[in-house]
């Protein structure tokens, strides 16, 4: 498949971009600053561009099969970028009639388990509170998600972690695993480019976790 990757320089975007080259895919990185990514190959391409501007991200998926994105904020004081950029990656994938769109949100965003143990209710009011302003603005991506005509999937981990991709992890489309508390960021890679072709993810929230 053609793939392109946004946030690539980032920690899922950068296990993206390596484990889609491993398996056979061409893969266009879109960049802010070329020198942060360190992956590389043959069937890469990078691209650096203004990634608030539509028009100029239009080459970088023109032709995709699919776009991937790992876009958001990195720190509270980043808050309301993931929906401004995100609004950008779907203007330039409408104008070119491109529809597969995987996107990393996070897991409070998203309905979680009826019988969640009492410590994870608690742990997540605290996250949630702590990091409130980041959470709006997830929950603001998906709704212009909701609002677009793509083909999207909202991909909800709990707490990441940078550990080697292990393939084991759980998926619950529409909710949340229960007692789900972390996730490698090279497994969600892992879980993003599994749904790329999974039908059942078009249009839902999918929960990820170990």
């Amino acid at each position: 498949m053609k793939l392109t990757v946004f946030g690539a320089t980032g920690g899922i975007g950068q296990e993206l971009v390596k484990q889609a080259l491993a398996a056979g895919h061409e893969v266009t990185a879109v960049v802010r600053d070329p020198a942060r990514l360190t992956v590389t190959g043959e069937r890469l391409e990078v691209v650096r561009a203004d990634l608030k501007d539509p028009e100029s991200l239009r080459p970088a998926v023109a032709g995709r099969d699919a776009v991937l994105s790992g876009l958001g904020a990195r720190k509270k004081a980043d808050a309301g970028i993931a929906t401004e950029l995100t609004r950008s990656v779907l203007k330039a994938m409408e104008a070119e009639g491109v529809r597969r769109l995987l996107v990393v949100s996070a897991a409070p965003v998203g309905p979680q388990p009826a019988d969640s143990p009492m410590v994870d209710r608690l742990m997540l009011k605290i996250v949630g509170a702590v990091l409130k302003d980041v959470y709006v603005d997830l929950a603001a991506m998906e709704a212009e998600l909701a609002r677009s005509v793509t083909d999207w999937t909202s991909v909800r981990p709990p707490r990441l972690q940078d550990k080697p991709v292990t393939g084991s992890y759980r998926t619950v489309v529409g909710g949340f695993p229960r007692a789900g508390r972390y996730a490698g960021r090279a497994d969600v890679a892992h879980a993003m480019l599994a749904m790329v072709d999974d039908p059942a993810t078009v249009k839902q929230g999918v929960g990820v976790a170990y």
